[in-house]
């Protein structure tokens, strides 16, 4: 088991919680609630050891297309694909920022 922590920079926007996901069958969990940080703060719980590589390139890769919010986000993870954490990421942060403002 590894637990890594991000610390992205993010805009401020409103969001709301959300839950997506369920852990176990190789899928992961993800949590996002707003925050007071000033930045995008991921905590991951991760069964697979020496992920944290393949966990930043996700990260990266999502920045890339869509900004994050300022949040905490909480994600359980059983050796999910890189696919799989990008398609519940994506999900998660859409169903934040419904109907939040």
């Amino acid at each position: 088991m590894d637990t890594l922590n991000f610390k992205r920079p993010a805009r401020a926007e409103a969001i709301r919680p959300a839950l997506v996901g369920y852990v176990g069958s190789g899928d992961l969990e993800v949590m996002i609630e707003p925050s007071s940080a000033g930045c995008a703060d991921i905590h991951i719980h991760t069964s697979t050891d020496g992920s944290e590589a393949r966990w930043r390139q996700v990260i990266e890769l999502i920045e890339s297309v869509m900004k994050l919010p300022v949040m905490r986000m909480d994600i359980h993870d059983f050796a999910a694909t890189p696919g799989v954490i990008r398609l519940r990421i994506e999900q998660a942060l859409e169903l934040a920022r419904e109907d939040a403002a």
